[in-house]
């Protein structure tokens, strides 16, 4: 069961998207809940790269009226951001003194190790101890896996050294098995203003839209159809059905749409400006804050100079090139931009 809510009051459309939704069915009021939102960097919710502190004040009123106390907010931003900043320069902290909700930031949490598929992984004790889970992702496109949302939005669930690792090792395969091992509870994706070309942000599209259900393959297999993608075209999604994560979205799947006077005129679809790119990149075991860093820079140059390379990703390390190297695992090149990420304006001068 999926439930989508269209209103441009995000807390109560997302309180009322919970409300027709399936979740009550899931929820006792005796137990802990964790809220995980999406805050890779620390930039505002409209910029369409973090999830709006109003549709968290949306499940954290719902909770409330459910008659469950015990919750809290938890993160760790990505490869060189600061959840502590993130959380303020998004709006976090007026939800910590407004609910009493705890705000933690996983940085400086536990974790616990576990194995899938012969891959071990780091997760957050905070996150594997809490009774009910909620992934509160960005709908929202991606540099390198075309999207992000429920799934990959646990790799914050993890220490940073681990999301770097999660890039060596291909991102779909391990994105699927943390899915496996840590389990969540329930959905709810900001489809606000998400960014359709890449994660960071900077491009959003408004759709003011909130998007529900249990299983988190079912709803990204969803929300990848609303984006243009085909599920199986997305790697860790066909992990995640093999894996038994869950279901893609079919014609079987019962959808409750509230509001749709509010639907958006169009369909959205990602206008793929990372694809633009790729033909430029040398592309191997990046890690998506680099990534996008490039990506960012490419699309505000407006492209690349004529036959000029430039190679990107933790497969350099220890490597020398005749081109241009973007972040210090390519700091054997002779022209290489510094930085672990390196900034999209170092970038954009690099490349003249």
């Amino acid at each position: 069961m999926i439930t989508i809510n269209y209103g441009k009051d995000w807390v109560k459309t997302t309180y009322d998207t919970l409300a027709a939704s399936d979740m009550n069915m899931y929820l006792k009021k005796d137990i802990s809940v964790s809220l995980k939102p999406n805050l890779v960097v620390e930039r505002p919710a409209s910029e369409g790269a973090t999830t709006h502190p109003e549709v968290l004040e949306g499940i954290i009123q719902y909770l409330i009226d459910y008659g469950i106390k015990d919750i809290k907010i938890i993160e760790n931003a990505a490869c060189g951001h600061s959840t502590k900043q993130a959380f303020r320069a998004c709006g976090y902290e007026a939800l910590n003194k407004k609910y009493g909700v705890a705000l933690k930031d996983l940085k400086d949490d536990k974790f616990i190790s576990l194995k899938h598929e012969n891959i071990d992984f780091q997760i957050s004790e905070t996150a594997l101890n809490s009774d009910f889970l909620i992934s509160v992702p960005v709908l929202k496109a991606h540099s390198q896996t075309k999207l992000t949302c429920c799934m990959k939005n646990l790799k914050g669930c993890m220490p940073q050294s681990e999301m770097r690792r999660f890039h060596a090792l291909g991102l779909h395969k391990p994105i699927a098995g943390l899915n496996v091992l840590l389990k969540v509870n329930y959905c709810v994706v900001d489809g606000i203003c998400g960014d359709l070309s890449f994660e960071e942000g900077g491009t959003p599209v408004e759709a003011n839209r909130v998007i529900a259900g249990q299983n988190p393959l079912l709803v990204d297999s969803y929300c990848a159809l609303l984006i243009g993608h085909n599920p199986d075209d997305i790697g860790y999604l066909a992990y995640g059905k093999k894996y038994g994560v869950g279901e893609y979205f079919s014609q079987k799947t019962k959808v409750i749409e509230l509001n749709t006077e509010q639907k958006p005129k169009c369909r959205i679809k990602s206008d793929r400006i990372a694809d633009k790119y790729r033909s430029f990149i040398d592309e191997r075991e990046a890690c998506s804050v680099c990534y996008a860093a490039l990506i960012f820079a490419l699309h505000k140059k407006g492209g690349i100079v004529k036959g000029k390379r430039i190679c990107i990703g933790q497969g350099f390390k220890g490597k020398s090139a005749d081109c241009l190297g973007i972040g210090n695992c390519t700091c054997g090149f002779k022209n290489y931009v510094k930085g672990c990420p390196p900034n999209a304006v170092d970038i954009i001068k690099m490349l003249g």
